[in-house]
C-alpha cells in the first residue's frame, strides 16, 4: 500500500483555529525523557581488576522526569532539561578526571548515578514546573552496562 504525501493547506493559527484553552489536553502526570553523553576518565579504589587503572568511558545518561503539563500542554521544555544538564551537571563530568571533580567517592557507576540524580532533583526543585520530579536516572558506563537510580528508592531509603 502506498501513502502519498499531502501538503497542509493551512497551518493552524492560535486564537483563530485553536483557542489557548484547548492547548492543554490532560491533567494526568506524564514522563519525558532526554539523554546525553559525556567522556570522562576515572579509576576505582579498593578494586582488583583492570578498572583500578586509570581509564575512560563514553558515558550515556538518560533522565526520566515527570510532572503535570502547563497551559500550553508542556511538562518541561526539552531545552530546559538540556540547560540544567549543561550548566549544573555536565560541567563536572565531561572531559574530566572524575576522581577529582566529583565529591569524594569511589567513582563507580552506582555512586555516580545517585550523584547525578541528586543534582537533577536539586535543579528541578528550584524551577517552577508543576509537580516536576526525577523518576529515574540511568547511567551507561558501556553500551551494555548501566546503573540506575529511581525515585522510589531515593525517597524511601
Amino acid at each position: 500500500m502506498m501513502y502519498g504525501f499531502t501538503i497542509v493547506d493551512k497551518l493552524q493559527k492560535i486564537d483563530e483555529d485553536i483557542q489557548r484553552s484547548q492547548l492543554k489536553y490532560t491533567n494526568k502526570r506524564v514522563l519525558v525523557s532526554k539523554e546525553f553523553t559525556f567522556d570522562a576518565a576515572h579509576h576505582l579504589h579498593d578494586y582488583e581488576g583492570k578498572c583500578k587503572n586509570l581509564h575512560g568511558h563514553t558515558y550515556k545518561v538518560i533522565f526520566g522526569l515527570s510532572g503535570y503539563t502547563d497551559s500550553r500542554g508542556l511538562m518541561i521544555d526539552f531545552g530546559d532539561i538540556k540547560d540544567i544538564w549543561k550548566n549544573e551537571i555536565e560541567i563536572h563530568l565531561d572531559h574530566r578526571y572524575l576522581n577529582e571533580t566529583l565529591p569524594l567517592m569511589n567513582t563507580t557507576a552506582e555512586n555516580m548515578v545517585v550523584w547525578i540524580y541528586e543534582k537533577m532533583a536539586e535543579a528541578l526543585s528550584l524551577k517552577e514546573y508543576e509537580g516536576a520530579r526525577v523518576e529515574f536516572v540511568r547511567l551507561y558506563e558501556t553500551p551494555t552496562s548501566y546503573a540506575e537510580a529511581r525515585r522510589e528508592w531515593m525517597e524511601s531509603e
